[in-house]
């Protein structure tokens, strides 16, 4: 009796891997999945509704069939489960913006060799400046893969009936998470800390969901700002941790906790591994990303977020999964 030998598939799979950022970017830019949710179920509809070349419109629904993404049942394609959740245009967490954005990123993979010789980026870190014009492309096109979480953290805080509760977002971006939290809370009021530019597109965001009269943007920086003392029922910094290093994340923490009301809830989302790093996967895969990108930042452990927020003076710290990413409830 032989033992079953190894192939090479799957690691070729993965060495061929920017194949799929590509199929899922082009089928993004050409609405692909819209159009096979609206019944486009052949290479010949799909190429007519789409107005590519049947071609290309075969070519793209073999690599959609291949990463899992479309199925091919009886000569009609449809998408998956999850294609239909976050691919097709229209829809909250609709992700092909965001598969555009990437398609662009690809290049910067190159780097990675050297990157990981040096411990950092070797030409220059990613320096965010307030008045850069790509947040305008990178802000609304990131939105979406926070609104998974943002539900989750409402169910958690127990929003819908909280009452008239303040809500300060540091870093809140596009606006989506008091978004996701003023709908689920027609009594709350919330507060973004962010860029000037920034905060301007997250005001059209919310004005264009009827939300504007409950938000309010506080123009600064983060790192500099004052948040106030005892001002806030709930405090979110989503995302951030990430691209900060601890002594940085403790001393946020730390004016977060002050900032907060007594019995007041900090909640802290991103991409959090395990204390012995053995996963989640997409959390340990994204520290690629800040090894490429910043000097400092990474994927942090449980352990570290407990650590860094008992510091700051918080005494009850919880985890909450939101996958990809990770909830930190802590009061």
């Amino acid at each position: 009796m032989t033992s079953e030998q190894p192939t090479p598939d799957g690691i070729l799979r993965l060495i061929n891997g920017y194949w799929a950022t590509g199929l899922i970017g082009a089928a993004a830019a050409h609405s692909v999945f819209t159009h096979l949710d609206n019944g486009a179920d052949t290479a010949a509809r799909l190429a007519a509704r789409a107005k590519i070349s049947e071609r290309g419109a075969q070519t793209l629904l073999d690599g959609l069939v291949s990463v899992g993404l479309v199925e091919l049942r009886d000569g009609a394609y449809r998408n998956t489960a999850e294609a239909s959740a976050y691919l097709v245009e229209g829809r909250p967490a609709c992700l092909t913006s965001f598969a555009q954005l990437k398609l662009t990123h690809m290049g910067s993979l190159a780097d990675l060799p050297e990157v990981v010789r040096a411990g950092g980026p070797v030409k220059h870190p990613t320096t965010e400046v307030a008045d850069n014009p790509h947040w305008e492309l990178v802000v609304p096109a990131i939105a979406a893969q926070s609104v998974p979480a943002a539900t989750v953290a409402a169910e958690v805080l127990r929003l819908p009936e909280a009452g008239e509760v303040s809500i300060l977002d540091v870093g809140g971006g596009s606006g989506i998470y008091s978004a996701v939290w003023l709908e689920a809370n027609p009594k709350a009021r919330s507060t973004q800390l962010d860029w000037q530019p920034i905060n301007d597109i997250a005001r059209r965001l919310l004005a264009e969901r009827g939300l504007a009269d409950r938000f309010t943007c506080l123009d600064g920086d983060f790192h500099t700002t004052d948040f106030g003392e005892a001002v806030y029922d709930i405090a979110l910094y989503s995302h951030i941790a990430h691209q900060e290093g601890a002594e940085e994340n403790i001393e946020v923490f730390s004016r977060l906790r002050r900032a907060l009301k007594p019995g007041g809830a900090l909640v802290v989302c991103d991409y959090v591994v395990e204390d012995d790093r053995s996963g989640p996967a997409f959390p340990l895969l994204f520290a690629s990303e800040m090894l490429l990108k910043s000097n400092q930042g990474g994927t942090w452990r449980r352990s570290d977020y407990d650590g860094w927020l008992r510091k700051a003076g918080f005494e009850d710290v919880a985890f909450h999964s939101a996958p990809p990413a990770t909830l930190v409830v802590a009061r």
